[in-house]
């Protein structure tokens, strides 16, 4: 709980860090001026995913404490950056204190990973408390996004840059809160690396990856085409060439860069914001009637019909839905994989594997989020590009695993209580003839053998091991004879 509470105000608190750059200058110059600064703060920050995290996570595992100082100190970042921006937010300083603040936020997501499999009381917790954490981290997202929303209209983007300040004071306070936990006090074992390394594990984390790279590239293509408008205005056509020259009349600039409406970007973030909070919803749910499998190849595919319609559409509708969609199913993927992990790796030490995996998708989500900002994309190409990718993603991992892996899973499967055909050999009997019921135990039981020297005790278990009469009238149970009967080591099963 006191973890959800951290995660709850980090969440609002960054939700108040996209209010502020949708209204400053972050979203104001031309997009061509900007995307080689952008492009360069990428690439900055894949250096602690690419180079850092796999040299400093394992030392910070085996410290007491040492993923929650990670926690408290990325707390404490965003919160100096979020009192930088308030000044900052006209200047380009603005651009590295967004990237900075990127970095600490993915550092965070990687810290959070981490610590949530030593806080559940069992293994099977652990994808119900990343669900309620993703639902707080939604709802939160939305509360930010009102509150620091209310407050830009007031005045400006300043002001929502201090209700993010206030956030993360918070947040930091909070952090101080959690408890001191050891990560893996234990290095790496055998069997830990060699489940990790299974081939449905890998498969998983491969189609996870590349849906959170979608994340990063549709959040960077969806904030390029909105932030910048059209290139001018088309005077193709006889009719736009007509109102081109009236509004050239009027003094009105139809071959600049007309930005597109503010809330045009207000609507793409609500819409995942709702998009994460319905995938965490219905995760757990799903999830109890399809395996995880099917749930990774859903998301895809929900993912590639989405990207169709935006491709098709081009307008603001196909991005709210391509928006709704990437947020809805990344985070019901990532859900599934952490069930995924958990059923094909028992004995892997899931604070150790989560945080490594997570370092993974979120150098995906920087990968993903480069190419838009270097490259200049529209709605229509991106949605290909999208389409492309998650359909690459469903036939690789499709073919590559079992197909009865996906098809003959049940739920709540348990063994039959019905014995087997190896078990109990049943022999059917001829109906008991009315010469049968004159029979007594005595005319059943046939005469003792005569011992051999020495063997009084095997004798004296002959009454113990003799055949009987099944209270089932006409069902005779012959029993084992010989040593077998001795030992109680059967060499076959009783003939009915």
């Amino acid at each position: 709980m006191r973890l959800a509470r951290v995660h709850a105000f980090g969440a609002a608190s960054d939700a108040a860090i996209a209010v502020t750059l949708a209204g400053s200058v972050f979203f104001s110059i031309s997009p061509d001026d900007s995307r080689g600064r952008v492009a360069l703060y990428l690439l900055l920050t894949m250096a602690p995913f690419a180079v850092v995290a796999p040299l400093i996570g394992p030392v910070i595992d085996r410290v007491r404490g040492g993923r929650r100082m990670m926690i408290i100190a990325t707390a404490f970042g965003r919160g100096v950056i979020a009192f930088l921006m308030i000044g900052d937010v006209g200047t380009l300083w603005l651009f590295p204190e967004a990237f900075a603040l990127l970095v600490l936020q993915k550092s965070y997501s990687i810290a959070k990973s981490a610590v949530v499999p030593e806080l559940v009381r069992a293994d099977q917790d652990l994808v119900s408390a990343n669900s309620r954490l993703a639902l707080i981290s939604a709802v939160s997202g939305i509360a930010g996004v009102a509150i620091a929303g209310v407050f830009s209209l007031i005045g400006g983007p300043s002001y929502s840059a201090a209700i993010a300040m206030c956030g993360f004071i918070i947040t930091t306070v909070m952090a101080f809160q959690t408890a001191p936990i050891v990560v893996a006090a234990e290095p790496t074992a055998r069997l830990e690396r060699e489940e990790l390394r299974d081939a449905t594990v890998l498969l998983a984390a491969s189609a996870t990856a590349i849906l959170r790279g979608l994340v990063g590239f549709v959040t960077f293509l969806l904030a390029f085409e909105f932030r910048g408008g059209k290139d001018g205005l088309d005077v193709s056509t006889l009719g736009s060439a007509a109102g081109g020259a009236t509004a050239s009349a009027r003094d009105i600039d139809i071959a600049g860069d007309p930005a597109a409406p503010v809330w045009h970007f207000g609507v793409v973030l609500v819409a995942a914001g709702i998009g994460a909070l319905v995938g965490a919803k219905i995760a757990p749910s799903v999830r109890q009637r399809i395996p995880e499998e099917r749930m990774l190849v859903t998301a895809l595919g929900v993912v590639f019909f989405a990207a169709l319609f935006a491709t098709f559409s081009g307008n603001l509708s196909g991005a709210t839905v391509l928006s709704f969609a990437i947020a809805s199913c990344a985070a019901t993927g990532k859900l599934a994989f952490d069930s995924l992990v958990q059923r094909a790796a028992p004995d892997a030490n899931y604070g150790r594997s989560f945080a490594r995996f997570e370092a993974r998708f979120q150098f995906a989500w920087v990968v993903g989020a480069f190419i838009p900002a270097v490259i200049p994309l529209n709605i229509v190409v991106g949605g290909i590009g999208v389409a492309v990718a998650s359909g690459f993603a469903i036939v690789s991992y499709v073919l590559g695993r079992p197909g009865r892996a996906m098809l003959s899973w049940r739920p709540n499967q348990t063994k039959s209580a019905e014995p087997s055909d190896e078990e109990v050999a049943l022999v059917p009997l001829e109906e008991p003839s009315a010469e049968f019921e004159e029979f007594t135990d005595d005319d059943l039981r046939p005469s003792q053998p005569q011992a051999p020297a020495g063997t009084s005790e095997w004798a004296g278990s002959w009454d113990a091991a003799a055949p009987i009469v099944s209270s089932v009238e006409g069902v005779y149970v012959e029993p084992p004879t010989g040593n077998a009967a001795k030992s109680g080591d059967e060499t076959g099963p009783p003939t009915i």
